[in-house]
């Protein structure tokens, strides 16, 4: 439809349907109301015909139901104008792919890229229109249970999945069959909730909003994305939902973001909560007038926008401004004209769990898996005696908290991906948490012990963050009894979050994180147990020793009074008595089977211009026998500023195949605005003086070379 048309069809509107465009609802709203629950209890009985009337409905899918749900509510609406259906598609719709956590663990956006456009292939031949997602929150505090949602602590990396993300769920135009339009969340800072804690505020400084959480945001803004959806917390002690200087300053103005501003689920009405609003009238008031467009389940636009607009208290202005935003998403969607866009039945059945997205799930966990410890213990030989132990061999609850409409009984569970695959192994299975004479006499007599331990789905995602993230004591006292018995273990972690370990790190003989890795993923794992595929994955997201060294990150400040290179205790330094300050292992950490040599680095120039550039190389080496995908990261220091800079940060990767014995050249380009940061004044600039390039298979790397900005 023809922009003047639009316009048109706005301006023959009522108050109402204008008001109703900017309310979103779920499907139970469709029929009786008084059966409610959460927040949509606090609605007040609606003629049966009005929610069909809204602009948007959340978590109805299927392409059938879609189809009929949209002739009846195309019907009622007295400009039969389409309604949008969005869905939380995070990490799969019907196929499950590895968690978010874990695709930044790939170090491999194009991957990202490819994952979600699998996804919203299967998401849109089901009938709908948007997705919430991706989340893009940097998260550097494993309690909040929301960080399996995102790709890690990194602010460069970050970026790099946003956009990829956006691009593989948009491609070049969202009205395309197979795409659909992507919302991105949660605007903004939600992953620095106070002491990891989900719903919880926000305590962050300009300079790390700015410089550390925003960017990400910014990414997917630039890469086109068509919503942003607001978050639950406050920033500078103002929730987001009203918050104007977040909303139209920043994202707005100073982003450039033209698309569809929605709130979190209910986030307008817990302003109440938050005390920064009186009641539903006045939080509507506020949130219409920071720039929220859509209410997502809560009664307050839909009892208070038209009665705000007819007091004087809302502009029409704004509400025109807010529908006028929906109706362009419809029409850059194709409904005007398709307003079923590509549901299909038929579509349905030849999409979803085809074999091309089983593939990419599988193969998705074999880049995302992560080796963290190997003393040799891995690969496991082919005639060894194997007992597996552990309830989360055999559980199929590892698609993630978010995989809504995974079919769960075609989840693949290890024990299933190791009989299937390596049926000529001398295999046997104590799959569960119960410790038994008869399978500590199995371990015993085993040649290795591999334990399956960590969380399924259902200890990691929205509203289950925790205040200590070791093992729990079941798993804990299970590798406890193991290890007595056969100190030849193998250890494989399921979960959504890093987790606390330090005691079975020193003592397992090797360590694998294996995620929560999709549909298909246990059969990736079982190849890198038994070698038929080599671990390519890195760390996104630090693991620490403890709980109480949270929040934690590699790109960390120095102090006034930093400690010295030694792993004691020093007093009078910044450290902890009883844990070192650094993680047990890193970001960008990850360990392969074979020995990849890196050459030194080597500098095009040892001086950069604001205008020039300048290429930091490195030769690696494949030094082993087996092929090899190795992410090569380039970390920068700036080494004196007018405000702290981070010890290092990561500003480039390239993941690279090697054939054994193979060699490559890889070289990252050096510019100026590669440097900037955000400086005492708040100006984003760049300052002369000195800069350390590292090159390297992790954060820890020193090999680097030293250059000047002039």
């Amino acid at each position: 439809m023809e922009r003047i048309k639009l316009k048109a069809l706005l301006n023959d509107m009522t108050l109402e349907e204008k008001a109703l465009q900017l309310v979103q609802l779920y499907g139970a709203f469709l029929g009786d109301v008084d059966v409610l629950t959460g927040p949509a209890m606090s609605f007040a009985k609606m003629p049966a015909d009005r929610p069909y009337q809204v602009g948007s409905l959340l978590g109805e899918h299927g392409a059938e139901h879609l189809i009929d749900l949209q002739d009846k509510m195309m019907a009622i609406q007295p400009h039969h104008i389409p309604a949008l259906f969005m869905l939380d598609v995070i990490h799969g719709y019907k196929t499950g792919f590895p968690v978010p956590i874990a695709i930044g663990s790939s170090f491999n956006p194009s991957l990202a890229k490819e994952i979600c456009s699998a996804a919203g292939k299967e998401a849109a031949v089901a009938g709908l229109h948007v997705t919430f997602s991706p989340m893009v929150d940097l998260v550097r505090d494993s309690r909040w249970g929301r960080v399996m949602e995102s790709t890690g602590e990194d602010v460069w990396l970050n970026c790099q999945m946003a956009k990829a993300e956006v691009e593989g769920f948009q491609g070049d135009d969202f009205k395309d069959k197979g795409k659909l339009a992507a919302c991105v969340k949660h605007f903004a800072a939600y992953g620095a909730a106070v002491a990891g804690r989900d719903y919880n505020v926000t305590e962050i400084s300009e300079h790390t909003l700015h410089e550390d959480y925003l960017p990400s945001y910014k990414a997917a803004v630039d890469a086109g994305v068509a919503l942003v959806m607001t978050a639950f917390n406050t920033i500078d002690r103002k929730p987001c939902t009203t918050n104007k200087k977040l909303l139209r300053d920043i994202l707005r103005d100073e982003m450039g973001f033209k698309g569809v501003v929605i709130s979190d689920y209910g986030a307008i009405q817990e302003t109440i909560a938050h005390t920064t609003s009186v009641d539903h009238r006045d939080a509507a008031k506020k949130a219409i007038l920071a720039g929220c467009d859509i209410d997502m389940v809560s009664p307050c636009y839909i009892q208070n926008l038209v009665s705000l607009v007819e007091d004087g208290e809302v502009d029409i202005k704004l509400v025109d401004e807010a529908v006028m935003r929906v109706l362009e998403l419809k029409n850059d969607l194709g409904l005007f004209e398709n307003p079923y866009k590509d549901a299909s039945s038929e579509g349905e059945k030849e999409v979803l769990m085809c074999r091309e997205h089983l593939e990419l799930s599988r193969r998705a966990a074999e880049e995302t898996t992560v080796l963290l410890k190997n003393d040799g213990a891995l690969p496991l030989k082919k005639n060894q005696k194997i007992v597996v132990v552990g309830a989360l061999a055999d559980d199929n609850l590892i698609t993630g908290s978010w995989a809504l409409f995974v079919d769960k009984d075609k989840t693949v569970t290890l024990k299933q991906a190791i009989s299937e695959l390596y049926s000529d192994v001398n295999v046997s299975f104590f799959a569960s948490d119960e410790i038994s004479d008869e399978m500590l006499e199995a371990a015993e007599s085993a040649d290795v012990v591999l334990l399956a331990l960590g969380e399924n789905h259902t200890k990691t995602g929205e509203s289950l963050s925790i205040a200590d993230i070791t093992l729990c004591k079941a798993h804990r006292d299970l590798f406890d009894a193991v290890y007595k018995v056969n100190k030849n273990t193998v250890t494989v972690l399921f979960g959504g979050r890093p987790l606390a370990l330090p005691e079975v790190a020193q003592k397992t003989n090797a360590l694998l994180e294996a995620w929560l890795p999709g549909t298909c993923g246990a059969y990736a794992v079982a190849d890198i147990l038994f070698g038929d595929a080599n671990p390519s994955g890195r760390l996104s997201m630090s693991f620490p020793y403890t709980t109480g060294q949270l929040p934690i990150s590699y790109a960390a400040f120095t102090t006034g009074r930093p400690k010295p290179n030694t792993d004691k205790f020093v007093p009078y330094a910044s450290n902890y008595m009883d844990y070192p300050n650094v993680p047990l292992y890193p970001f960008g950490w990850g360990l392969s089977y074979t020995n990849v040599e890196y050459s030194g680095v080597s500098l095009s120039a040892d001086k950069l211009t604001k205008d020039g550039k300048i290429f930091a190389s490195v030769t690696v080496k494949n030094a082993g026998d087996m092929a090899v995908l190795e992410p090569v990261q380039l970390y920068i220091r700036d080494i004196k500023g007018s405000v702290v800079r981070p010890v290092r940060e990561l500003k480039g990767i390239e993941k690279i195949s090697l054939e054994a014995g193979e060699e490559k050249t890889v070289s990252f380009e050096i510019t100026e605005p590669m440097l900037r940061f955000y400086d005492d004044e708040m100006n984003f600039v760049s300052e002369k003086g000195e800069f350390m390039a590292w090159i390297g298979s992790t954060s820890l790397t020193e090999n680097g070379a030293k250059f000047v900005l002039e």
